[in-house]
């Protein structure tokens, strides 16, 4: 059986959400696969959030891996913050001490569910690593907030999802499967038009100021945006899973061909959450 390895912080609600989903989705057959371990970069005792994530893993019976990045050398990630070289470096050595923990652990594909870590060269080229980014392909970088800031700075007619390789470099990785939805049309034109009201009278950074995440225009997006997050990155396991996506030599196979752009996923996804 196809098996992931899964990658987490277990910070929030956000990571159980997402193991919980993927879990379930490997347990009524959705998924064709098996969680092959679930390693988690805190350690019980390091944060409340973490600690809940823990014993969820170990109630669904999986294979948690943990290792706490806030007791690993703090001194030179401590340094780190002022010193590139010397982040760089912690990032090599608490890499490679994951690697030593998880030798021998069956993963076709590992996911980052929440991972609040940069990976450093050598894990990412030794696995084959997707993450979701919360644009699509070609569109806006930074945190979903940046995005959809810029998205309606733009006045786009679109965003959405992918999930992306894993590079040293922060979400510069290639995108691997992807989902649109429009921006535009029934439940947007008038907030549209809101939006260009609001816009006479103040510049787009002062509105960004002052109503932050409350405006309505913005929530929609994002409503949109997040209601797709998890179905994206269940249905791109299920893709790998099933052998319609995977991965050669960091190209993108689909259907027996290499493909020259990323697999989308557009149709899975809307299905899902009709």
């Amino acid at each position: 059986m196809y098996t992931i390895g899964w990658f987490s912080t277990g910070r929030g609600q956000g990571s159980l959400n997402l193991l919980h989903a993927i879990v379930k989705a490997m347990e009524d057959g959705t998924v064709p696969a098996k969680l092959g371990f679930v390693f988690c970069s805190r350690e019980e005792g390091d944060a409340e959030g973490s600690d809940r994530y823990i014993r969820q893993a170990k109630e669904y019976g999986l294979n948690i891996v943990c290792f706490s990045s806030k007791r690993f050398k703090p001194e030179l990630r401590k340094e780190g913050k002022q010193n590139p070289d010397a982040l760089h470096q912690w990032r090599i050595e608490y890499d490679r001490e994951i690697m030593k923990r998880i030798d021998g652990l069956d993963a076709r594909l590992c996911v980052l569910a929440g991972y609040m870590l940069i990976t450093g060269p050598e894990l990412c080229t030794t696995y084959d690593m997707v993450n979701l980014h919360p644009a699509a392909p070609n569109g806006p970088a930074g945190t979903w907030q940046e995005v959809i800031w810029q998205l309606i700075e733009e006045q786009a007619r679109e965003s959405g999802n992918m999930m992306h390789l894993v590079t040293e470099e922060l979400d510069k990785g290639p995108p691997i499967t992807y989902s649109l939805f429009p921006i535009r049309g029934s439940g947007y034109d008038f907030l549209w038009e809101e939006m260009a009201a609001k816009l006479t009278a103040k510049t787009l950074e002062q509105i960004s100021r002052e109503e932050g995440e409350e405006n309505s225009l913005f929530k929609k997006i994002r409503e949109d945006g997040a209601l797709r997050e998890i179905p994206l990155v269940v249905q791109t396991v299920k893709s790998f899973a099933e052998g319609r996506v995977k991965l050669e030599n960091r190209r993108i196979i689909a259907d027996g061909k290499v493909l020259s752009g990323p697999y989308c996923l557009t149709d899975d996804i809307e299905k899902v959450i009709e």
